[in-house]
């Protein structure tokens, strides 16, 4: 009988695609296959020429390109000097994750299959698309692929004789054991207490031992902690959105970054989210833990101290305020139950209700689409939220993902310096329950008066920003004499805020900006700034703001105004066109204006136009930063 052995890889941005791999781990263990499960840029990629047998989960982010935790990967199997018979040996199936608002829907994983079997691979399974715009998400694709998956892999894989599936009602091992440096009436375990003690180990350190030494680059694993220079608001104080310019000091960071790199930062929950969390699951929150294996294929996750006081766990690494994944109430199945029709009892039937094909869409109207987080949910649940055992959460909740920022500053004009544009997320649900963003809340309500001192009620040091730098989607050429023009409405603007002063510090100027907002008196961002360098000749301005009068106006109705200019700027200089800013409808309203411009301006058919941009598009002279 072949060797039973599975291996998964996956690339994720904001976890789903790692939810997913770990529920097809869970799943091959039922089936008791041997199971590897990576990222795949912690998986040594040379290796994949001796594999026979592996599941790739992959999302598309941005405009089509591949997860952070998959790059180098992908960039290996790119490569042209590998044999088209490397992977002859491999059997395979893709599974994508995508979002069809987007015009390249899952292009990373239509490109993943396509370039396996250009190497030999041997597809076992067709390539699973799955779209998060689904009214039932992710799972209305995922759930069925997967139990065909299964039925293919048992064909191919038989179970070993005397062996059966294990039930689907048998609680899976948890993905990590837990050991207690002290216990909860206060008698603590000396042995483990004096080894941890005397090398050292503190957790206040711990928790800023990531800082880098000056020669490394930092990154998710090793951030920068940047000192908080300054939290201005930028719109008016009755606007209805607050939006703020945030200066960090990256002096002897070893960050570098040019015009259109993105910031990457670690939040952190708040204060009274983990406090309430803590007390309805009745934790201590100064109880010390290590961490242990409980599978030798299943690393430990980096960013933890070890050991680690629940509060650190809460406050950093666990992401209690998400919408939880389906997943989340298929484990959470396992810790309920009682005596026949106690509550108890009624919540494990309503979980398991949920977890049914039949339970899909009350499932959604529940959860998805009210957004109701894992805090809201356990509130729902209270019988078994009581009897969730410690270790059971690092499987239950996902990690605390980092969020990402455009960039809004420039090297050469703020030196030592990284600056972000960002609104700051309020709003209330479907159930009228407010709502506030982890990261840009947290952020927000970091003081500077606070700096001086040692911590805030909640004994977490709250000055300094876990930060690293990554490359954007967009690119400026590197020559300072092409011309740009950039439409950036809205905290779209951040980008181009930091080309712009790159330029302009080298007097170069060949600038056009439309930027549009609701108001030139509430929202109109950076308006100082702007005024200067038009001043200076080094900058087009065009705005449009668009409550300002009776009839809305939006930077679209801007660019056609314009229209002869840019067709001048794009068709006679080599012109760059740029757009950034909210995913939903402006992107392709401004795209559509472009090539209205180019219609009438180069006396081109529609069809013609559309060809037109298209080709700007193929030579990187069109580009896009949108995010939802």
């Amino acid at each position: 009988m072949e060797e039973r052995r599975l291996l998964v890889l996956y690339g994720s941005q904001t976890g789903t695609a790692h939810d997913v791999a770990d529920r097809i781990t869970r799943e091959a263990k039922r089936r008791h296959f041997a199971i590897r499960t990576l990222p795949m840029d912690e998986y040594n990629v040379t290796s994949l020429i001796h594999e026979r047998l592996a599941i790739f989960v992959c999302s598309t982010t941005g405009q089509g390109d591949p997860p952070d935790n998959m790059r180098m990967f992908w960039k290996f199997l790119l490569r042209r000097d590998l044999p088209s018979a490397s992977l002859s040996g491999l059997q395979f199936a893709v599974l994508g994750l995508g979002d069809s608002s987007y015009q390249k829907f899952n292009v990373v994983g239509k490109r993943l299959q396509k370039r396996i079997e250009q190497l030999g691979g041997q597809t076992i399974h067709d390539l699973g698309l799955a779209d998060d715009q689904h009214d039932l998400g992710v799972d209305a694709v995922v759930t069925p692929w997967l139990s065909k998956l299964w039925d293919t892999l048992l064909e191919m894989y038989p179970l070993p004789p005397g062996q059966e599936i294990i039930a689907s009602d048998v609680c899976p091992p948890s993905k990590y054991k837990i050991h207690f440096l002290d216990t909860q009436n206060g008698h603590i375990d000396h042995s483990v207490q004096s080894q941890s003690l005397s090398s050292g180990s503190n957790i206040a350190a711990d928790a800023q031992s990531n800082q880098p030494v000056a020669s490394a680059t930092p990154s998710s694993l090793c951030p920068f902690h940047a000192r908080l220079i300054s939290n201005l608001r930028v719109t008016h104080p009755e606007h209805f959105q607050d939006v703020r310019l945030i200066k960090l000091d990256i002096t002897g960071s070893a960050i570098s970054y040019s015009p259109g790199d993105v910031v990457m930062i670690q939040p952190q929950n708040s204060p009274d989210t983990v406090d309430e969390f803590i007390s309805m699951l009745n934790l201590d929150p100064h109880r010390r833990f290590k961490l242990q294996q409980n599978d030798p294929d299943v690393p430990l996750p980096p960013h933890i101290p070890n050991p680690c006081t629940t509060r650190w766990l809460v406050t950093h690494y666990l992401d209690i305020n998400s919408v939880p994944r389906r997943s989340f109430f298929e484990l959470l199945w396992y810790h309920a139950g009682g005596e026949p029709d106690s509550d108890a009892e009624l919540e494990k039937e309503k979980l398991a209700e949920f977890c049914t094909a039949q339970g899909q869409e009350e499932l959604y109207n529940y959860c998805n689409r009210v957004k109701r987080n894992i805090r809201e949910v356990l509130q729902d649940f209270t019988q078994t939220c009581a009897r969730i055992p410690f270790e059971y959460l690092f499987d239950l909740i996902p990690p605390l993902q980092p969020r990402a920022f455009s960039i809004a500053s420039s090297p050469s004009a703020h030196p030592d310096q990284l600056h972000i544009l960002m609104a700051v997320v309020r709003y209330r649900t479907k159930l009228h329950l407010p709502r506030l963003g982890v990261c840009s809340n947290w952020l927000a309500n970091i003081n500077l008066e606070d700096e001086d001192t040692e911590s805030n009620a909640g004994g977490e040091k709250v000055t300094t920003v876990p930060i690293w730098v990554k490359r954007g989607t967009i690119r400026f050429p590197s020559d300072p004499n092409v011309p740009l023009i950039m439409v950036g409405p809205g905290t779209g603007l951040a980008p181009f805020r930091s080309a712009i002063h790159e330029r302009c510090t080298g007097d170069k100027g060949g600038l056009v900006l439309f930027f549009g907002c609701r108001s030139e008196s509430k929202d109109f961002f950076c308006a100082d700034e702007w005024k200067h360098f038009t001043q200076e000749g080094l900058l087009k301005l065009s705005t449009a703001f668009s409550r300002d009068q009776e009839e809305k106006i939006y930077v679209q109705h801007r660019i056609r105004e314009q229209g002869a200019l840019l067709w001048k700027m794009i068709h006679e200089q080599n012109a760059y066109f740029y757009i950034a800013g909210n995913a939903k409808s402006m992107p392709d309203d401004v795209k559509e204006a472009l090539t209205d411009v180019i219609n009438k301006h180069g006396a081109m058919t529609e069809t013609e136009a559309t060809l037109y941009v298209q080709q700007l598009e193929k030579s990187r002279r069109f580009q896009v930063e949108a995010w939802s």
